[in-house]
């Protein structure tokens, strides 16, 4: 088999090409053996395979969340409307318990659901590979669920270094 050749551009070259690709933003979430509970702003989420139905999503290697994500059977990955902003950045940047103040039920596994997520997946923690400096997790949707006011919700994406709120053409 033939290997790929070396990049012939810098990393700051592939990023911006990378932005250029408009993504969804979720909020993954799990609960630690402790019982504290972990969330992570993620754009890096898609669909695998309707049957068995799989989705995929990936983690920094060098995450502070990645030993409890990696242990864990079950996690939720909620999808973000462009009303949560708020959400997301907290997710992505709080120190300490981004949980505080953050509403939110136990799906049927005891993993948290986000109050007003646009919809919502709730997977059992089936595979994993490390590919990089990340690694991806595959999940097996045991349940999901949409907003009941979804069809007039924007969605949350991030393109280009910026959110949006996607509408419509």
């Amino acid at each position: 088999m033939k290997r790929a050749s070396p990049p012939n551009f810098d990393q700051n070259a592939f990023k911006q090409a990378l932005g250029q690709f408009a993504t969804g933003v979720t909020v993954i979430t799990t609960r630690a053996a402790s019982g504290q509970l972990i969330g992570i702003t993620a754009s890096s989420f898609n669909s695998v395979s309707l049957d068995p139905p799989l989705v995929l999503w990936s983690l920094a290697t060098r995450s502070a969340s990645m030993p409890v994500f990696r242990a864990n059977s079950h996690y939720v990955v909620n999808v973000l409307a462009a009303s949560q902003l708020d959400l997301c950045k907290r997710f992505a940047t709080v120190k300490g318990d981004r949980f505080e103040g953050v509403s939110h039920a136990a799906g049927d596994t005891g993993m948290p659901v986000l109050d007003g997520a646009l919809a919502w997946f709730e997977c059992h923690n089936r595979s994993r590979y490390e590919e990089g400096d990340h690694v991806i997790f595959v999940g097996e949707v045991e349940r999901c669920g949409v907003h009941e006011n979804a069809a007039e919700i924007l969605p949350l994406v991030f393109q280009s270094g910026q959110f949006h709120g996607l509408k419509p053409l």
